[in-house]
C-alpha cells in the first residue's frame, strides 16, 4: 500500500471516528432536551420564586415571549448536561495523539472545567444578578418609571449577566492548560499581575451595578481566580521543568 493510500485510509478512519462522536453526542443532547422540556416549568417555577425574582411580575407582550422563554430553558439545560460529554469526546478523540502522561493530565480538565462553570453560573446567578436586577429598580424607580417588566427581557438579561461570569471562572484552567503547553511561565504571569488586576477591575465594573460594595464583590472573586491560576501555574511549571530535566546517572 503506498503512503497516499495510508493517509488516506487513516483519513477515513478518523472521519468515521468523528462522525460516531458527533452521533452519541448529538443524540444525548436530543434527550436532554427532552427532559429539559418536561422539566422547564419546574425550572421556571424554581427560579421565579429565588430572591432575583421576587416581586418582579414577568409578563409577556406578545404570544411567543412564553414559548420562546420555555425552549431556551430547555435548551441551555440540555447544554449544560451535555458538556461534559462534548469535552471527553474531543478528549477521545485526541487521545491516540497523545502521550500517556499528557492524556491522564487532560483527562482531569473535563470535571474541573465543567465543576468551575457551574461554579461560576452559581456565583453570578444567587450574587451578583440579584445586585444588578435591585440596582436597576431603584434606577427605574428614581426616574419615574412605572416597573412593567417582559419576561423575555427578563431571562436575556439574566442570560448576559450569568454566562460571561461561568467562562470567566474558567481562569485557573486556562492559565494551567497555557502553562503546561509552555505558553506562559509563573514569572510572566506574576510580571504581569498589576496590568491583569487592572484588566480585571474593569471587566468587574462593566459586569457590577456601579456601587464600590457590588463592585468589589464581583472584582474580588476574579482576582481570586487570577491567583489560583498563578498558584497551578507555579506547581504545574515546577512539575514540568522536573520532567524536562536529565535524571542523573
Amino acid at each position: 500500500m503506498s503512503d497516499h493510500d495510508r493517509r488516506q485510509e487513516d483519513l477515513i478512519k478518523h472521519l468515521t471516528e468523528l462522525r460516531r462522536r458527533l452521533i452519541v453526542t448529538f443524540s444525548v443532547f436530543v434527550v436532554t432536551l427532552c427532559v429539559g422540556l418536561y422539566l422547564s416549568p419546574s425550572l421556571l417555577r424554581y427560579l421565579k420564586a429565588q430572591p432575583a425574582a421576587r416581586g418582579v411580575e414577568w409578563n409577556v407582550f406578545s404570544f411567543t415571549d412564553g414559548l420562546f422563554v420555555y425552549l431556551r430553558c430547555a435548551f441551555l439545560f440540555a447544554v449544560i448536561l451535555t458538556l461534559p460529554l462534548v469535552l471527553y469526546q474531543a478528549w477521545a478523540f485526541a487521545r491516540p495523539g497523545l502521550t500517556e502522561t499528557e492524556a491522564k493530565g487532560t483527562l482531569s480538565y473535563i470535571p474541573a472545567s465543567f465543576a468551575l462553570f457551574v461554579g461560576g453560573i452559581s456565583f453570578s446567578y444567587f450574587v451578583v444578578f440579584p445586585m444588578m436586577l435591585r440596582f436597576m429598580q431603584r434606577m427605574n424607580v428614581s426616574v419615574g418609571a412605572v416597573e412593567t417588566y417582559g419576561i423575555d427581557k427578563y431571562f436575556g438579561f439574566m442570560f448576559n449577566v450569568i454566562f460571561p461570569l461561568g467562562i470567566a471562572f474558567e481562569m485557573p484552567l486556562v492559565i494551567l492548560f497555557m502553562t503546561r503547553i509552555g505558553l506562559l511561565t509563573p514569572e510572566k504571569l506574576r510580571t504581569s499581575r498589576k496590568y491583569a488586576y487592572v484588566a480585571l477591575a474593569v471587566v468587574g465594573s462593566c459586569i457590577s451595578p456601579p456601587d464600590f460594595v457590588s463592585h468589589l464583590s464581583v472584582t474580588i472573586p476574579l482576582l481570586l481566580l487570577y491567583e489560583s491560576g498563578v498558584f497551578v501555574s507555579s506547581r504545574a511549571y515546577g512539575k514540568r521543568r522536573q520532567s524536562l530535566m536529565p535524571s542523573p546517572q
